[in-house]
């Protein structure tokens, strides 16, 4: 019965995902509660346990993108420069990219502006403020790169098209 009722909440969650998203690709799968807004471009091959996209702004996802649970992606900021304090009722939009076979730990946030590049790796717990470069792998509040990947067994891999 269990196995029953993750799959139903599995299809409705990745149903809304493919109703609310720009663009959708093929074999995207959420499988627990997952959010996204009418601006995000999701490529093939995604796998979410959980995503919540706060905002206005565009979010791009590439191909081959696994996250656990417990993604935030913030795509809109208050405006803190306005007329009024702490902030002004207007918001900005920032863009958020998520590169091809990019893996994202549990309870990550995203904040708007920030790029995640091809291959990149984020820990678990970690907070993105800024662009993570290609085969990196960061964790930390704020997330800071403290490994690379091995860019040759990499780039043997995607050639291969050994995809999860």
């Amino acid at each position: 019965m269990r196995k029953f009722f993750k799959s139903i909440v599995s299809a409705f969650y990745s149903w809304r995902i493919r109703r609310t998203a720009a663009r959708c690709g093929t074999w995207v799968r959420a499988n627990h509660a997952s959010f996204v807004n009418r601006r995000t471009e999701i490529g093939n091959n995604v796998h979410f346990n959980g995503i919540s996209v706060y905002g206005g702004g565009k979010l791009t996802i590439g191909n081959n993108v696994h996250c656990a649970k417990g993604l935030q992606v913030f795509t809109t900021i208050h405006n803190y420069e306005g007329e009024k304090l702490p902030y002004d009722e207007t918001v900005i939009h920032k863009e958020v990219t998520i590169g091809d076979n990019v893996w994202i730990g549990a309870d990550v946030i995203i904040l708007g502006g920030a790029t995640i590049g091809e291959g990149a790796i984020i820990q678990a717990g970690s907070v993105v403020v800024k662009d993570i470069p290609p085969l990196g792998i960061a964790g930390g509040h704020p997330a800071k790169i403290f490994k690379m990947r091995d860019a040759a067994h990499y780039e043997r891999l995607k050639a291969a098209q050994a995809f999860f």
